[in-house]
């Protein structure tokens, strides 16, 4: 499979971007079932009138969903970086002690076999 100017397509790339779709879609679905509902509510509403408010709410909906999922991944991220942070601090002491390890056994070694 390629794209239309000849790049091979990255299917991960394509999955993502399905499923973002599908998200979107699942959402105005939501924000469309709920404004029918807050719009029952008001029925003294004309039909007019109900649409437009159903709509508003879906867009408002869509809005407020949206900063969720952005504050969600911007979270995600922070997280990302603290534990990638901490990975390469463990990592290094680690290293560190492993290294320091290594001199002793050696200066003990040395030390040793220069005392006999």
């Amino acid at each position: 499979m390629t794209a239309m100017d000849d790049r091979p397509l990255d299917p991960r790339a394509l999955i993502s971007e399905v499923e973002g779709h599908l998200l979107i879609e699942a959402t105005r679905a939501e924000g469309r079932a709920q404004a029918a509902r807050f719009a029952r509510s008001l029925a003294w509403l004309t039909d007019t009138q109900r649409e437009e408010v159903e709509e508003s709410y879906v867009d408002d909906y869509l809005e407020l969903t949206r900063r969720s999922w952005e504050r969600t991944a911007r979270r995600g991220r922070e997280l990302r970086a603290e534990y990638e942070a901490t990975y390469r601090a463990l990592r290094l002491r680690l290293c560190t002690a492993f290294l320091l390890g290594a001199l002793v056994l050696a200066l003990v070694t040395l030390t040793s076999v220069s005392a006999r």
